[in-house]
């Protein structure tokens, strides 16, 4: 079972097909408002935050899909990932459809 669901629930819904994005690491934890996934293009890390499709289940007032900067504080082979306090975001959006072309965008710089 792949981690994000076993600590938010089997029931929880991305929103796309895990698959499509193999380079997408998951790193979710249960003390996280939601699922999170991580990614690198070169140096520089991000973290991919995957929030409820149900606003009303959101803790914050957040789009859905939410991608900012992050930090390798482990090494290349055993890498620990995090978003600092003053992470900058990146993007976010609220449909797949356009997290899909923002990924594709930014994984083409």
């Amino acid at each position: 079972m792949e981690l994000y669901k076993q600590e938010f629930g089997q029931d929880f819904e991305l929103g796309f097909d895990l698959e499509s994005h193999s380079y997408l690491i998951d790193k979710s934890w249960h003390n996280d408002v939601c699922p999170s996934f991580y990614f690198n293009l070169g140096e520089q890390y991000y973290v991919l935050w995957v929030d409820y499709a149900d606003e009303e289940q959101r803790e914050e007032n957040t789009l859905r899909y939410m991608i900012v900067e992050a930090v390798n504080e482990g090494t290349e082979d055993k890498p620990e990932v995090y978003c600092e306090a003053n992470s900058e975001e990146v993007g976010s959006c609220e449909n797949y459809e356009d997290l899909n072309r923002f990924l594709l965008n930014l994984i083409k710089l």
